[in-house]
């Protein structure tokens, strides 16, 4: 066996436990012992560059001094990048935002801005990087990935804090009284069929639920709208399947429908019902259809109809939202709705662990839209204002039946 099959077999074998610095020594090493015309040999064998040999050689004739021997001598190496273009982050900055950087022309201000897209934009600047590089600079620069985050909530109402101080302040009144308070609103539209419902559940692997590739109406099937009521003091659910316009008289159709299904039998006694709702849509405060519609639902049972609204630009703050309708969503997330069977039967069971639970039926009374109530019309309710904002807060007494 020559010499150079000799070093070779040696290196392969070793080759696997060798970092750059003692690689760069055993290649020097098996040079200094072959002598003379050793460097090239070595280099045949091994492929390791005459340039690391030699430097190797000098490391053997001159050794690092400490306990911990370093790979490469301080500042070896290729230099980063950043560190040879002066200018690559400022350009890159720029580009990411460009009005706060002062560049309001950059070319990619309406586009998605990916490392990718960037990575190609900084290359047609002068730039030699990758999307990679660019990736780990705008990681050490303090950038992520960022979603879109709701905090911005418009003009806020003078009295909107004083307002939550009167809903609550009656709230736990009637609680104190053991009269009943429900928070309702009507849940998102939601097309009934096999189309893609959001979320994801677990299925095995490479079978997920076939849907339809176009999210569209189907007419046979059309939409639904969930109108929800929920029980503050006993944590209880009551949701009224519409098939037709969310109106307001289908709002108090569905109040209608859990006072004899729910709340009647838990609350025999009752003389008001308190209702806090939103301040717009089908039980908005300035409907004269809803206050005409609560006014028969009074006068039906003999309730007084204690009404507070939220504030506008609160209605998330309604507890229906955070305590009913949440835990729908998490119960029929990635299953899509393709009867009303389906609905009905997924938001009935809904639960959690405080001991939710939830009634629901399917309502396909037809609700016809833009009917009109007359001022005249109005001045025949039994309606009293509070004397805090009155177009807030009021109650509708029953009228007497003659």
């Amino acid at each position: 066996m020559d010499n150079t099959t000799a070093i070779r077999t040696r290196f392969e074998k070793l080759a696997p436990f060798l970092n750059e610095r003692t690689r760069r020594l055993f290649t020097a090493a098996e040079a200094a012992a072959i002598g003379r015309g050793g460097i090239t040999a070595v280099t045949r064998a091994t492929g390791v560059s005459r340039r690391a040999i030699a430097a190797g050689l000098a490391e053997l004739q001159a050794p690092q001094e400490g306990p911990v021997p370093r790979i490469r001598r301080p500042g070896g190496g290729r230099k980063r990048r950043v560190q040879a273009d002066h200018t690559l982050q400022a350009d890159l900055e720029r580009l990411i935002d460009p009005v706060t950087r002062g560049d309001p022309e950059s070319p990619l201000r309406w586009t998605c801005k990916s490392v990718r897209k960037l990575a190609e934009e900084l290359r047609t600047l002068g730039h030699a990087t990758s999307h990679r590089l660019v990736a780990e600079l705008l990681h050490e620069l303090g950038y992520s990935l960022q979603a879109n985050r709701k905090t911005i909530e418009g003009k806020s109402h003078p009295d909107r804090n004083a307002q939550f101080e009167w809903i609550n302040t009656k709230v736990q009144a009637a609680l104190r009284a053991g009269e009943p308070v429900i928070s309702v609103d009507a849940k998102k539209k939601e097309l009934v069929g096999d189309v893609k419902h959001g979320g994801r559940e677990w299925q095995p692997a490479g079978h997920p639920v076939p849907v339809r590739v176009y999210d569209c109406l189907i007419p046979a099937l059309g939409r639904v709208t969930p109108y929800g009521i929920y029980d503050i003091a006993h944590n209880t659910g009551w949701v009224n399947v519409g098939t037709d316009h969310d109106t307001a008289a289908c709002a108090v159709e569905s109040i209608r429908r859990w006072w004899y299904a729910m709340g009647q039998a838990t609350y025999p006694q009752a003389k008001t019902l308190l209702i806090t709702a939103d301040g717009g849509g089908s039980n908005g405060s300035r409907g004269r259809l809803w206050k005409r519609a609560l006014q028969q639902f009074g006068d039906e049972t003999g309730l007084e109809i204690a009404v507070c609204h939220f504030p506008p630009g609160t209605s998330k703050w309604n507890k229906i939202e955070h305590r009913l309708f949440s835990f729908i969503s998490q119960n029929w997330r990635g299953k899509p709705l393709v009867s009303h069977e389906v609905i009905v039967n997924l938001i009935a069971a809904t639960t959690t662990k405080t001991g939710l639970t939830v009634g629901c039926v399917l309502d396909q009374n037809s609700y016809p839209a833009g009917v009109k109530v007359s001022k005249k019309d109005m001045e025949e309710r039994q309606l009293q204002r509070d004397a805090f904002h009155g177009e807030w807060n009021y109650t509708i007494l029953p009228r007497r039946q003659s």
